[in-house]
């Protein structure tokens, strides 16, 4: 019997192994762990990252996915990393930190491989289920890290509320599911579908609640009313977004009196600011302002096709001031903390324009309507926004979001797209707010 057993066990192993259905069934769970581990750990999101594309290989059908690498959506993130490796031959920099800087790029790679497999897979809705369970879960651990600093898992326990990574990380996260909910709530109560909203919009006010009593990034509070705005333009009509506008306001004016550490985040710019202006001091403002105005003495230098992959840091020590001048003007950094930037002092305009074309390529492959055209959107429209403050394509936790959000939800629209023109149906257009967008 244990014999006989093990023989079916066996069949139906073989079986699986020999079925593309079933490898692509396996594909769709390494991507929903990739995504569900993401909040928590890098090294996780890593290996099932890595097992998600291994599983591909064997049953992949190379010229369908030669022939959608032709599609601008893919060869726009391809040049960037293209870019980066001819980059490192007029690069002055030592061959280490050269290839050193080509690593962050190489992740966009992974981009047109997930637009390839979800166009085919049914399961996508799935991956950003398990993002945003596992932020939810993350915002109770928040709370409790709050209230018992000894839970936390990081060495540094400096970061209050933070149990893993750190709070500009965990901002992004929460900041995107908070508002990427904003969707189905105002299309589950026009449907009148009272309980269903009032759980999901319970689930939002959650994550907003972590970071106006818990912590939360000033980049978040910048792009927050940004990543709203464009909502309520798109999704919205003029009344209602001045009666949002209003119960905003007063919620955000609430806040501000209820939570002194919010006040805290706010007023501390100001101060830091003073501070650099005044004395030079390295606070986190005056460093950036720092930074950003040395980039573009750095960019004037080489305007077309910048100094090279990996110069960065060798740019900033050579005009920095003697390092027992703790000021910051001595401060070395191979990051201005600005995408822009980071892209124009290694590769000059021709960087900026490649960079600029991955941004519209996607944010123009979400203008039609629905969920996952929403989360595509707001996805590009967040790493856009915050990369005015950081380098958050570049970023190893903000690049992958953007990775996973629009290899995703890019593959789910352009197979909804295949299956309308299949089934006669026209493609939609885009919501009322691009017609505005677009004038």
């Amino acid at each position: 019997m244990t014999a006989l057993a093990r023989e079916t066990t066996n069949e139906m192993l073989h079986r699986r192994l020999r079925s593309p259905a079933a490898w692509r069934e396996t594909v769709d769970l390494f991507a929903i762990l990739t995504a569900a581990s993401l909040p928590w750990s890098t090294s996780l999101a890593g290996i099932f990252n890595a097992l998600m594309l291994l599983c591909m290989v064997p049953f992949l059908d190379v010229r369908a996915f030669l022939q959608s690498l032709k599609r601008p959506i893919c060869i726009a993130p391809i040049a960037l990393v293209v870019l980066a490796l001819l980059g490192t031959l007029w690069s002055d920099a030592p061959w280490g930190a050269r290839l050193y800087a080509v690593n962050p790029t190489v992740k966009l790679l992974v981009l047109p491989v997930l637009l390839y497999h979800f166009e085919r897979s049914p399961r996508s809705k799935w991956v950003f289920v398990a993002f945003l369970v596992s932020c939810a879960l993350l915002s109770v651990m928040s709370w409790l890290v709050a209230f018992y600093p000894n839970l936390t898992l990081k060495t540094d326990a400096a970061e209050r509320g933070i149990f893993v990574k750190n709070y500009i990380d965990q901002s992004q996260e929460f900041t995107l599911c908070a508002v990427a909910l904003a969707y189905p709530i105002v299309m589950l109560l026009r449907e009148k579908r009272y309980w269903l909203a009032g759980l999901l919009t319970a689930l939002a006010l959650s994550f907003f609640v972590n970071m106006v009593f818990v912590v939360v990034s000033r980049t978040a509070l910048v792009t927050i009313p940004i990543m709203f705005g464009v909502f309520a333009l798109l999704h919205l009509k003029w009344r209602s977004i001045a009666l949002i506008s209003v119960a905003l306001l007063v919620g955000a004016v609430l806040a501000w009196h209820a939570s002194p550490y919010l006040r805290h985040t706010a007023e501390r710019f100001s101060d830091e600011y003073t501070r650099y202006m005044e004395r030079g001091e390295p606070s986190s403002a005056g460093l950036r302002i720092e930074f950003w105005r040395k980039s573009l003495g750095f960019f004037a230098e080489a305007p077309i096709a910048g100094h090279g992959t990996g110069s960065t840091r060798g740019l900033f020590e050579r005009v920095a001031t003697p390092a027992g001048q703790y000021k910051a003007s001595a401060e070395v950094i191979g990051n201005p903390h600005n995408q822009t930037l980071n892209v124009a002092v290694q590769w000059g305009l021709i960087g900026v324009a490649v960079l600029y074309a991955i941004w519209i390529l996607h944010l123009l492959l979400f203008r039609g309507d629905g969920l996952t055209n929403w989360i595509g959107l707001l996805v590009v429209v967040q790493n856009v926004f915050t990369s005015l403050f950081n380098s958050h394509l570049f970023d190893f936790h903000e690049g992958w979001m953007y990775v996973i959000g629009v290899g995703v939800a890019g593959g789910m629209v352009v197979r909804e797209q295949q299956l309308g023109t299949k089934m006669g149906k026209p493609v939609p257009e885009g919501p009322r707010g691009w017609q505005v967008l677009s004038r």
